[in-house]
């Protein structure tokens, strides 16, 4: 089986100290898995590692069989909202559209087809109304849109998103979750940074439990268990039992 996203023995240290540790992970074409794990467990790093954003100490990644470097124009990137330079000046139409740099060239100018794909992609996510508004202009949640639709319009075969949930209105949350499931239904991988445990059956089939090693990883029904969550989260989660108890 070719796996959309096979990491293997990764490890990251920053300063000597390692942030991940030892990482395995398969994750079959077609599914939407979550990555959870308490604050500092190293969610945000796996994504940038596997990205190249952060240069692993020893480990290897491939996306569908090869390298990220030769997979780029496949691989779409939703990072965390509060990273992002909001002030940029630049509107709505331009965000999205620089989604297609990567199969353009930086050199050559958007023209006519590619504004018509990026409005197709606002529209996706009911933003279309809005593009030549400047971003700063923009609530939280319509910032997120904006992002999701600059990934949609890559049509990349995977998608990795750091908190595409977090600050948005219960709204925006289900237009979210529509995305995604719209995305499996093409075939398309996605892989999301998520905090919201409860959520996790309801919205994933696949979930990792990370606190710099890998505590698990597979179907949610399998591997969302209140022994997994407990040497994810130690005492952290005083309502595991509930939890757990809640999704079956």
């Amino acid at each position: 089986m070719e796996y959309a996203i096979d990491i293997r023995d990764l490890t990251v240290a920053y300063r000597e100290k390692p942030v991940l540790w030892d990482i395995d992970l398969q994750v079959p074409p077609g599914v939407l898995l979550a990555i959870v794990g308490p604050n500092g467990a190293g969610k945000t790093t796996l994504i940038k590692s596997t990205l190249g954003l952060v240069k692993p100490a020893a480990g290897s990644v491939l996306i569908h069989g090869k390298p990220y470097a030769d997979q780029r124009v496949n691989v779409a990137y939703v990072p965390q909202r509060g990273s992002v330079d909001w002030d940029f000046p630049t509107n709505v139409l331009d965000v999205v559209t620089m989604g297609l740099y990567g199969k353009l060239g930086w050199f050559k100018q958007p023209a006519k087809k590619e504004k018509v794909a990026a409005l197709k992609a606002l529209a996706q996510v009911g933003m279309e109304d809005f593009a030549d508004r400047q971003i700063s202009q923009l609530s939280g949640g319509q910032q997120q849109r904006v992002f999701l639709a600059r990934a949609l319009v890559q049509d990349a075969r995977v998608y990795f998103m750091d908190e595409p949930f977090q600050g948005v209105d219960a709204t925006t949350e289900r237009a979210i979750v529509d995305l995604l499931r719209d995305l499996r239904k093409r075939g398309k991988t996605v892989c999301v940074v998520h905090h919201d445990l409860q959520t996790v059956p309801e919205y994933f089939d696949e979930v990792m439990l990370l606190n710099v090693r890998r505590i698990a990883s597979g179907p949610v029904g399998e591997q969302f268990t209140e022994e997994n969550l407990r040497a994810t989260y130690g005492g952290r989660v005083a309502f595991v039992s509930a939890l757990v108890s809640g999704k079956k």
